[in-house]
């Protein structure tokens, strides 16, 4: 019924879309039209997937439609998620319309009814996205307004409600948004490039408590707010190579899942400087967080209910290994460190060569935050105010490390060589919940050959080694690509360690236009899908794989 709700909601902001496109055309103005289909297919080879389904076919397919003119732009996505791939399968079943909205532009404003997307500064008090492969469409439904009244002078307005998977969270999001531009006002400053950008945000969540939460030993209603409030003030300097970003948000009592139901104030503080010149570049990075999990409903779980996002300080791997233990952000507190070093060895040197050298080296360090009285469960009485905490002072336990040093040398016009070595802890038992400290070296080696022109082959070989979890792994592939259409992938993950299985898979992409199709067999391996420090587990399964993008 739900679907059919939202398709006559949508149909309903549609037609005044029309109206106003019409309007708009009338005028003279041309409207374009755009919009995407992506449709991943399997079709699974085992009579039961490890989720006890038996379907013989799963698509996870959305069709997003634009149209777009001088004052007017309209749109909306369907999706058809029937029979949902696997990990889907709990929330995400069903189709429908899930997002549409209207917007009007004139001058220097806008005003979007529907859904939309929003984030305030680096998103420690909100931010709302979309991440497909995490399971992620977290849109307001409401309105928002965005206003540039002056030179240099940004103000955002906003009000809704946020949707989680296919039903909408009762509470209501409010919020706004200021961002001065102090270098529009200073030709001294522009004329010296340098620019500084000073923003404030705040949103209030309102969310009745005219109910009682039922706990097995409660012996009293605890009494949550109606209203949680959060605020966020930051300062950027750029100029030249430089940048430097100073964060700071905080929230009041905000009892929850996440908190055991405390009514401790949250708070995030984070520094961030970077500086590149040719041939160099630094990174310093640092971040504390405590109980600042900020959600639309506080009774659930899940990543589609958080209105916030605590970026991770951890880089982001893409090789197969390295990926295998991947860092999710603790919402309930830490203290993040992240140090990056890029340089280039100039070419004609003795370590740059004839091509020269590339290195980066990378170092993260994410560690728990003091907490008194300390618990080693993490749980404290509900209705309490929880623990106290030394802002400067660490908790007993490190969550995550990572050292990485990588090298990039191009050899030969036909051959470039990337190698990386990583010494990394991964505590487990955080992260996910049991396996106590992981402690593994990772070995890269991935080389690029150019056979022709339109023709290039790409080899990667890896090694994981530990004594922890399931012991040492080993990944093996193999990428032909035939420009401009073809590309054909086999690759084997293997874990010569306590389960001896084979991973194996093959692709074959062909690519035209905007059409592009993946072909595919094979098996993946049960993990952790992890972007920007958010994770989601998908199973593991067998079968054939069909993928289909188009853009228009």
């Amino acid at each position: 019924m739900r679907q059919y709700k939202t398709l006559l909601l949508a149909c309903c902001l549609a037609s005044s879309a029309s109206c106003a496109l019409a309007q708009s055309a009338d005028d003279g103005k041309k409207i374009t039209f755009g919009g995407s289909i992506q449709s991943d297919m399997l079709i699974p080879t085992t009579s039961r997937q490890d989720d006890g389904s038996n379907e013989d076919f799963r698509t996870n397919t959305y069709v997003d439609v634009s149209a777009m003119s001088k004052y007017v732009d309209a749109g909306l996505r369907f999706s058809y998620l029937e029979h949902p791939l696997p990990g889907f399968e709990n929330d995400f079943k069903g189709w429908g319309v899930p997002f549409f909205y209207v917007k009007g532009k004139i001058k220097n404003a806008e005003l979007t009814l529907g859904h939309f997307y929003e984030q305030f500064g680096s998103g420690f008090i909100l931010r709302t996205y979309e991440e497909r492969s995490l399971g992620i469409d977290n849109s307001l439904l409401g309105g928002r307004l965005v206003v540039k009244p002056l030179r240099g002078v940004q103000i955002k307005a906003l009000s809704g409600k946020q949707r989680r998977y296919w039903s909408i969270n009762k509470a209501w999001v409010t919020g706004a948004d200021v961002e001065l531009g102090l270098h529009e006002w200073s030709k001294a400053m522009q004329n010296s490039g340098t620019y500084v950008t000073l923003g404030a945000s705040w949103v209030n969540k309102h969310e009745s408590a005219d109910y009682e939460e039922v706990f097995a030993d409660a012996t009293h209603k605890l009494n949550f707010p109606d209203n949680v409030n959060a605020y966020d003030f930051r300062v950027n300097f750029q100029k030249g190579g430089l940048n430097v970003l100073a964060e700071y948000a905080g929230k009041t009592q905000d009892p929850s899942f996440d908190n055991g139901y405390t009514y401790r104030k949250g708070y995030v503080a984070m520094l961030s400087a970077s500086y590149s010149q040719k041939g160099m570049s630094l990174l310093l990075q640092a971040k504390r967080s405590d109980n600042f999990a900020f959600r639309s409903r506080r009774s659930v779980t899940g990543t589609s209910s958080f209105l916030n996002h605590l970026p991770a300080f951890t880089e982001s791997h893409t090789y197969a290994l390295p990926a295998i233990y991947p860092y999710a952000t603790n919402p309930t507190g830490e203290w993040a460190y992240q140090a990056q070093l890029g340089y280039k060895f100039k070419r004609h040197t003795a370590l740059g060569g004839r091509y020269g050298t590339g290195v980066k080296v990378n170092f993260s360090h994410v560690h728990g935050i003091d907490r008194n009285p300390h618990l080693l469960d993490g749980i404290y009485s509900k209705g309490s105010d929880g623990y106290g905490s030394s802002f400067w002072k660490w908790g007993d336990r490190t969550y995550y490390q990572d050292l990485n040093v990588q090298m990039e040398k191009r050899f030969t016009k036909g051959f470039k060589l990337n190698l990386m070595y990583m010494n990394q802890f991964y505590n487990k038992t955080i992260v996910e919940g049991e396996g106590g400290m992981i402690h593994s070296d990772i070995f890269v080696a991935d080389g690029l050959f150019t056979l022709s022109p339109k023709m290039s082959l790409r080899a990667e070989a890896q090694y994981l080694a530990t004594d922890e979890d399931e012991g040492d792994w080993l990944f093996g592939l193999l990428e032909l690509s035939l420009a401009p259409h073809w590309m054909i992938t086999l690759s084997d993950m293997y874990n010569s360690g306590v389960t001896n299985s084979h991973y194996y898979q093959a692709f074959v992409t062909y690519n035209r236009g905007s059409h592009r199709v993946q072909l595919g067999w094979g098996r993946t391996r049960a993990g952790y899908n992890c972007s920007g420090g958010v994770c989601r587990y998908v199973p593991e399964s067998k079968g054939f794989t069909v993928s289909y993008n188009y853009n228009f």
